[in-house]
C-alpha cells in the first residue's frame, strides 16, 4: 500500500487527493432512470428473467426491461437507499433506480460509495422514505483515477467476501444447532452411554414460583421479558409511572421468568446475573428450579417453537389472555434423567458458543471493512 498522500485539496470542507475529482452523479453514469411498472399478475416463479426491486428479487418475468451491468438504488421503504447489483437481462420495476456507469467509471467503487454515503439521509418523507431520481442526480461524488478505483473496489469486495464466508457459516451452524434440537430435546437422537425411556412429567416438577415482595419498589430495576426468545432486560422507567400502582416482586439470577400474555410468542429466559435483584410484577412471574431438572436444558426444551407456540392454548381470561403458572404447572413433557439433561444442555451450549463466536467475528469484519471505507473512498490512504 502506497503512504498516505500529503497533495491534498479542499473542496465543501472534504480534503481529497488533489488528482481526485467531483462530479454530480448523472455525470459520472451512462443510464440513471427508474425501472419500469410491473404487476403481480406478471410475475411468476416460471419466466425466464429475474425481477428486481428495492428490496432485492421478487420473483420472474417473460420479458426484461435492462441488460449489461446495474446497480440498484431502492427508492422506498425500509429499504430506501439499499443498494443492490445486478448484470445480465433483468427486470427492474418503479421501485428501484437504475444505475450504470460509464467508460471513465467503475461500477463496484461506486457501489461502495453510495453505500458510504447512506442515501438513505437523502430520503424525502419520515413517514414513507422515498428518493427523487432528480435530487439523486445531483448528488455530488468524489472519483480517483479509474485505476485507484478499480483497486479501491477489490480491497473491499475481499472484505466481503470474508465477511460473505463468516455469515454463510453461522447460517450453517444454527441450521445444524435446529437440527441437534430437533433430535436431542424430543429423544429421537440419544448421546453416547445414554439408554432408556424418557419419563412423562408435568413441568410443575421442574419449577415452582418465586413471590419475594419488594420492599424498596425501585422504578429503576425493572425488567421486562423480550418477545423471540430475545432475552430479558432492564426496562425504561415510564413517565407516568406510579411508584406504588401495583405490587413488584424481588427475582433472582438463574431463576426461569416469563411473560404471561406473549409466553407463546417466545417471551421467556433466565435470568441474568446483571439483572439479579430487579423486580417485575406478578404478570411476570419467575420461578426457582427443583431437584431433577438442568436449567439450561428445560430453558433450550421451552425454547422450540413448535412447544413454546403450542402454550397459547393454555391461556386463558377474557381481552388479553395469560397463561397462569397454575395452567402452565399442568403441561406435560417427556424429559431424560438429569444427567442426560446435563450432557445435551453441553452439547447445545456448545454450538451456541460456536455461533457467538463466529458472529463476533462477522461483526469484527464489518467494522474493518468500515474502517477501510473511511480511509479509502476519502483518499486518506492511496492503493496506486
Amino acid at each position: 500500500m502506497a503512504t498516505e498522500t500529503q497533495n491534498t485539496k479542499a473542496f465543501y470542507n472534504t480534503e481529497i487527493p488533489s488528482d481526485w475529482e467531483v462530479k454530480r452523479l448523472e455525470d459520472a453514469c451512462s443510464h440513471f432512470k427508474s425501472g419500469f411498472g410491473i404487476t403481480s399478475e406478471q410475475i411468476s416463479g416460471y419466466g425466464k428473467y429475474p425481477v428486481y426491486g428495492g428490496n432485492g428479487l421478487r420473483g420472474f418475468a417473460e420479458k426484461f426491461t435492462h441488460e449489461g451491468d446495474f446497480l440498484l438504488i431502492g427508492r422506498q421503504g425500509a429499504l430506501c437507499g439499499n443498494i443492490q447489483r445486478v448484470s445480465d437481462k433483468v427486470y427492474i420495476s418503479e421501485h428501484a433506480i437504475a444505475v450504470q456507469t460509464n467508460s471513465k467509471n467503475d461500477i463496484d467503487f461506486l457501489a461502495y460509495k453510495l453505500e458510504f454515503k447512506n442515501l438513505n439521509r437523502l430520503s424525502e418523507s419520515s413517514a414513507q422514505p422515498g428518493l427523487a431520481v432528480e435530487k439523486l442526480v445531483r448528488l455530488k461524488i468524489e472519483f480517483p483515477p479509474l485505476s485507484e478505483q478499480k483497486a479501491i473496489a477489490q480491497v473491499l469486495s475481499t472484505a466481503d467476501a470474508a465477511i460473505h464466508t463468516t455469515e454463510k457459516l453461522i447460517a450453517q451452524k444454527e441450521l445444524r444447532k435446529k437440527w441437534l434440537m430437533q433430535n436431542l430435546l424430543t429423544g429421537k437422537m440419544r448421546l453416547k452411554g445414554f439408554c432408556g425411556e424418557w419419563k412423562e412429567f408435568q413441568i410443575g416438577d421442574f419449577i415452582e414460583e418465586s413471590r419475594i415482595p419488594s420492599i424498596c419498589n425501585d422504578v429503576n430495576k425493572r425488567i421486562t421479558v423480550k418477545l423471540n426468545l430475545k432475552g430479558i432486560e432492564k426496562r425504561d422507567v415510564r413517565g407516568s409511572e406510579a411508584e406504588d400502582a401495583t405490587y413488584f416482586f424481588v427475582r433472582k439470577k438463574g431463576q426461569f421468568i416469563y411473560g404471561k400474555q406473549n409466553l407463546h410468542k417466545g417471551a421467556f429466559g433466565i435470568i441474568p446475573e446483571e439483572l439479579d435483584e430487579f423486580e417485575s410484577s406478578q404478570d411476570i412471574p419467575s420461578f426457582d428450579f427443583k431437584d431433577g431438572v438442568n436449567p439450561r436444558f428445560f430453558l433450550m426444551f421451552m425454547s422450540q417453537e413448535y412447544f413454546y407456540q403450542s402454550l397459547e392454548k393454555i391461556s386463558t381470561g377474557t381481552g388479553s389472555k395469560r397463561i397462569h403458572p397454575e395452567n402452565l404447572y399442568k403441561v406435560k413433557v417427556k424429559f431424560p434423567l438429569l444427567e442426560e439433561q446435563t450432557a445435551i444442555s453441553q452439547v447445545l451450549q456448545a454450538a451456541d458458543k460456536e455461533i457467538s463466536l463466529l458472529k463476533a467475528k462477522a461483526e469484527k469484519l464489518r467494522e474493518q471493512k468500515k474502517g477501510l471505507m473511511q480511509v479509502l473512498l476519502t483518499g486518506k490512504k492511496r492503493l496506486l
